[in-house]
């Protein structure tokens, strides 16, 4: 993915994301009462997102439909967050967050599970 949104962008996606296509004024609505902003803010950043491929216009109503999914997103984030400020080191950015977080039972029996599991994967190569 080469397209770089900032965090306003990302604001507007994740309203799709979460309630999937919906006109325009619906998003300004629900980004309103969110974070207080006013129609013509929401529109200038749907429209950035169109213009930068990450969002479609369909008629009528102008309803916006996303275009790149969450998940292709966050993977696109996470290496540029891992080449930035890791030195590209995944073991770096878990110290990182492990180092700074109170984990509960449950997440960590989830990162064991995920560990595990890459591990099975590794060794069945």
């Amino acid at each position: 993915m080469a397209i770089k949104l900032f965090d306003s962008e990302l604001k507007v996606m994740d309203v799709l994301w979460k309630e999937g296509d919906m006109p325009a004024k619906q998003i300004s609505d629900i980004l309103k009462a969110a974070i207080g902003w006013n129609m013509n803010t929401t529109y200038t950043v749907i429209k950035k997102c169109i213009a930068k491929g990450a969002i479609e216009r369909r008629e009528p109503n102008f309803v916006c439909h996303a275009l790149l999914g969450r998940e292709a997103v966050q993977a696109a984030e996470t290496e540029e967050l891992l080449h930035k400020l890791f030195d590209s080191s995944p073991d770096l950015l878990f110290a990182s967050l492990l180092g700074r977080q109170k984990l509960t039972r449950e997440q960590i029996d989830n990162l064991r599970r995920m560990v595990s599991e890459l591990q099975a994967q590794e060794e069945a190569e």
